[in-house]
């Protein structure tokens, strides 16, 4: 949560440079709380995992978060039951309608593919859209990340000679970032990708920051102002044996790959690895949520208004 001081106290401006968030007495007065609405577009293939890892990072926080799982509706997913998509799942159709203060587009096993090619593509363009909209921010994940800044600013992805795996150190570019507060200046995040997007051409798009980078597999974390959505180029949110299930995955289908570097230790597959990553992303996604709900408007419906000039 923010700290409260007098608007006038002279910390105020160090505070704000430092990039500690700071609630006003002004501001303070007339906050009202509800809870905050957060959907998951879950594209992995592995839905029931990949909603715990995520729902694991919502629900450290303090504040009240109601979490929709959405799936796209002209997919048919194929390493879920049916039951399940049907008891927790709504499609993007079922809740277009609504408005959300935060949304999370997951990655998909479909990078290699251009995004024309993916058999869902138009309707993810038409939720990208919608998010505009209908959302306060977003989260776009791996592949989802690659896929919003190909749509919004024609941001190309690469291949790559071969698979990123593994466990890298990036560094923190933005200290002062309300997103990044508490992170060190070097740190390790798990990736998991055979294309890429290139430091430079998220450079030349207006209003985007880079936040976090790797020398060794490149940007990771990028900020743009603009309907406040975040670009998370890796897997943040993978567990402690993610990268090591994926392994076995590609070893057993005969998938040409390499062990995840620097993740089994003394590169072991027989040893179980250590995460080196949790507190991060604890604190990515508690920096995420704190700033939703320092910003999203306090009716639902007043979401988006000012990005369409209602």
């Amino acid at each position: 949560m923010p700290i409260k001081i007098p608007d006038t106290l002279p910390a105020y401006e160090t505070l704000l440079a430092e990039g500690v968030r700071v609630k006003t007495e002004t501001v303070a007065e007339r906050q009202d709380i509800r809870p905050l609405q957060f959907a998951l577009l879950n594209l992995m293939p592995n839905k029931i995992k990949t909603e715990l890892q995520f729902a694991r990072l919502l629900g450290a926080s303090p504040l009240q978060i109601e979490l929709s799982l959405v799936r796209v509706g002209g997919h048919k997913a194929k390493n879920t039951p049916i039951d399940h998509l049907l008891s927790f799942y709504q499609t993007w159709d079922e809740v277009a309608e609504r408005k959300f203060d935060g949304f999370i587009i997951t990655g998909a096993p479909v990078e290699t593919l251009d995004f024309e090619e993916v058999t869902y593509w138009d309707e993810l363009k038409d939720i990208l859209d919608w998010t505009t909209t209908n959302c306060h921010s977003t989260m776009n994940i791996c592949w989802g990340a690659m896929a919003a800044a190909y749509h919004f600013h024609g941001v190309e992805k690469h291949l790559l000679n071969k698979k990123a795996f593994g466990v890298y150190r990036h560094r923190n570019l933005k200290p002062a970032s309300v997103y990044l507060n508490g992170f060190s200046d070097d740190f390790q995040i798990p990736v998991s990708r055979w294309t890429e997007v290139r430091r430079e051409d998220l450079e030349r798009v207006p209003g985007m920051e880079l936040l976090m980078d790797s020398d060794e597999v490149g940007p990771c974390l990028a900020q743009e102002s603009f309907a406040n959505r975040l670009y998370m180029f890796n897997h943040i949110e993978y567990d402690s044996g993610s990268l090591g299930d994926e392994y076995r995955r590609d070893v057993d289908a005969n998938v040409p790959v390499d062990l995840p570097f620097n993740y089994f230790p003394a590169d072991d597959p027989g040893r179980t690895p250590l995460n080196r990553w949790r507190s991060h992303a604890h604190l990515l996604f508690g920096n995420w949520i704190n700033e939703v709900y320092q910003t999203t408007p306090y009716h639902l419906e007043e979401i988006g208004e000012e990005r369409t000039g209602a």
